[in-house]
């Protein structure tokens, strides 16, 4: 890392103000000249100065600002995605504020896409975002998703999942799921023709377990975790992003990886 050149972000941040360009514009201009914002620097020693570049260079859309969205759009903003397009159509109510790391007390009542959207100019003014009110339907999901690399799925129902994955294998980008109910939690990267984990369950179960067990904080924060590695190391180009389904249990301690493909010579 002695070796690395880096630059300051609010140089640069100066810089791109004075000439006209955008702030994420001239961070990626200064990764291509061999300096790394000092803001990255500890991501280099992991994703390297050609991931964090492609990172600059990404767009990412996160389905869903709860409480497996909410942090994962803040930890995709941290690392230095460079467009976000953030998509919920609901409002925080009180019963967020347990685990949904975006809900403050002063955020209730407020769109969740929107305090999704100030967070990410907080955390890292370089970054492009868009705020979508609205739900996923069948009529947008495919133009929601239009020029981003990655989806995240953070929605609560597995009818919002088949259409966000429809959409996903219609752009051909990969699909980051994740969920949670209770101690229990799963998240996996779905490429346009893999078997998704609720196709598993029946096209009548809408819900899991949550309905029942509630979603305390620290499944959503690990599971979104998750998915946040998952989605930086598909952009980033960096290792195999995870093939089969991550099931965990964390009051049992047990966790899993799930085959979701038959191998190639069973099908």
């Amino acid at each position: 890392m002695k070796s690395v050149k880096t630059v300051s972000w609010l140089f640069l941040r100066d810089l791109a103000a004075q000439t006209g360009m955008t702030a994420n514009s001239m961070e990626l201009l200064a990764i291509e000249c061999g300096l790394c914002p000092d803001r990255y620097l500890k991501n280099l020693g992991t994703l390297g100065m050609n991931g964090q570049k492609e990172l600059l260079s990404s767009r990412a859309a996160v389905i869903g600002c709860g409480g497996l969205g909410g942090l994962v759009v803040e930890l995709l903003a941290r690392a230095g995605v460079g467009e976000l397009v953030l998509v919920d159509g609901d409002i925080f109510t009180a019963d967020n504020m347990n685990r949904q790391v975006l809900c403050k007390e002063m955020d209730i009542g407020r769109p969740k896409a929107g305090v999704a959207a100030e967070r990410v100019k907080d955390v890292n003014g370089a970054a492009e975002v868009t705020a979508l009110c609205c739900y996923l339907t069948e009529d947008n999901a495919v133009s929601i998703i239009s020029g981003c690399d990655v989806a995240v799925d953070a929605l609560d129902s597995n009818t919002a999942r088949r259409l966000l994955k429809q959409a996903c294998s219609r752009a051909g980008i990969p699909m980051v799921h994740g969920a949670i109910g209770g101690f229990w939690g799963q998240a996996c990267v779905l490429e346009p023709r893999d078997t998704a984990p609720w196709e598993f369950a029946g096209k009548d179960v809408d819900k899991g377990v949550e309905e029942q067990t509630g979603n305390p904080p620290f499944t959503a924060s690990f599971i979104a975790s998750l998915q946040a590695s998952e989605a930086i190391r598909l952009l980033a180009g960096v290792e195999t992003p995870m093939k089969n389904l991550f099931w965990c249990d964390l009051q049992a301690h047990q966790f899993q990886m799930i085959p979701l493909n038959p191998p190639e010579e069973e099908l």
